[in-house]
């Protein structure tokens, strides 16, 4: 079961990294999310400031519905928006790391009770999609 951190909920598994972002990807798929935006921060470092790290990527998931639902209550609430959803090589465990943003915390900055509900749909599909990672190994 994905635990929790007072901002995310994550996950660990024994899986290799580049394979274990593709079933990222997918399961936020079945979950309904497609990805916005995705940022490779490894390569990032290399390139600007010229420094090795280990693997690590963010992911930018969105699901259209409730985005749509999101903004209707508040036009502002895309500064919250997308999902972030992070894959990152923990080399020292020698194990591979996925954490998404709880969007009930995010979300729940703007004090607007019409947004709970909707953090809470989306809550359930980010467990949704890291248990069955989890349950997939």
């Amino acid at each position: 079961m994905p635990t929790t951190t007072p901002y995310g909920i994550s996950i660990t598994l024994n899986q290799p990294f580049d394979a274990t972002v593709e079933a990222v990807r997918a399961a936020l798929a079945v979950e309904g999310f497609g990805i916005l935006m995705e940022a490779d921060v490894r390569a990032t470092f290399q390139k600007k400031l010229g420094i090795d790290s280990a693997p690590y990527v963010i992911l930018g998931a969105c699901a259209p519905a409730q985005a749509r639902e999101a903004l209707a209550a508040d036009a502002d609430i895309g500064l919250l928006l997308p999902c972030n959803v992070i894959v990152r090589r923990d080399d020292a465990a020698g194990r591979t790391v996925i954490a998404a943003i709880d969007p009930v915390v995010a979300l729940g900055i703007a004090a607007q009770p019409a947004l709970a509900p909707v953090a809470e749909g989306i809550r359930a599909r980010l467990v949704r999609a890291l248990a069955a990672l989890e349950n997939a190994t």
